[in-house]
């Protein structure tokens, strides 16, 4: 049995459970990050969630981007009628700003024209003196070549990768060039913050036709897989928690499925959900969600 610090007891029944499992290969993939962590398996559940409220969001806010495969989705389907995507990483926000100013056809290129081999990739990646260009472009090659697409210190290219076509299995020029180029026709659609994705839901939390998608990184319940994957994992999630109960709007929120966070969703009234997704190695996991009311789950 789980506790809640109030003395309520957790049973099975109160972990609402949908055993449909969603295959991330089925998905469009809209986004140039590979995202440790990444909800492409989600996208499915966002479809039914946005168009079940009484009426379409004005705004869908992602505060914690990373690969922004929620906000992507929301803004290429329009099924709200403008995206916030807010990241803090200096990286992956220098991408975004950069996809989304209507000026990444020099980082389309420099994609395109880069030969992909372990030398040439090391020789990049040691430049020390770089433009901000330059910075970008390090950034996708990371992202695409080290293992799991992780970006934080102590990652490395890949060795073997897929099929044993090492440092090459994920990169994949067109695909990736495409991917900008789409994302760039629908800019309008999308604002980019740099910045605290707490303090921004604290600034929209009263503006009732706002939505948020919450995707913290995986540091709670003593979960330590966050602080070699992100470089900004440091969170207090028992103040997320309590910023997200005072949001007048409606949310989504995803975790890791663990006792200290079930126990966090009771605490603030809201309710849960499991949920089974099968990854890219075809293993099949589970997540857990997080919603004021998760009707729509059917």
């Amino acid at each position: 049995m789980l506790h809640s610090k109030s003395g309520y007891q957790l049973t099975l029944d109160d972990i609402r459970a949908d055993d449909r499992i969603v295959n991330v290969a089925s998905v469009p993939q809209r986004s140039p990050f590979r995202y440790p962590g990444g909800k492409t398996w989600l996208v499915p559940r966002v479809r039914q969630w946005l168009p079940s409220l009484r009426r379409k969001p004005s705004l869908l806010i992602e505060p914690f981007a990373g690969g922004a495969i929620v906000g992507l989705t929301v803004a290429f389907e329009d099924l709200a009628e403008h995206v916030m995507l807010v990241e803090l990483d200096e990286g992956v926000a220098s991408v975004w700003e950069t996809i989304l100013s209507g000026e990444s056809e020099w980082l389309i290129d420099r994609i395109l024209s880069f030969d992909v081999t372990e030398e040439n990739v090391r020789t990049e990646l040691s430049r020390l003196s770089l433009s901000v260009k330059d910075r970008v472009f390090q950034i996708i090659l990371k992202n695409r070549t080290f293992h799991g697409g992780i970006l934080a210190p102590g990652s490395n290219v890949i060795r073997f990768g897929e099929n044993g076509k090492g440092i090459r299995s994920r990169w994949y020029p067109q695909t990736l060039a495409k991917r900008i180029q789409n994302i760039s026709r629908i800019r309008d659609r999308i604002t980019f913050v740099r910045g605290d994705g707490m303090a921004v839901i604290c600034e929209y939390a009263s503006q009732q036709t706002a939505v948020f998608f919450i995707d913290p990184p995986y540091t709670a319940a003593g979960k330590k897989a966050g602080t070699r994957m992100y470089n900004h994992h440091d969170l207090d999630h028992n103040r997320l928690f309590d910023i997200t109960a005072q949001v007048t709007g409606d949310f989504l929120m995803t975790y890791d499925n663990a006792e200290e966070v079930l126990v966090l969703a009771v605490n603030h009234g809201f309710q849960t959900s499991t949920v089974s997704m099968m990854n890219t190695h075809h293993a099949c996991m589970t997540e857990l969600l997080i919603g004021r009311d998760l009707s729509w789950l059917r």
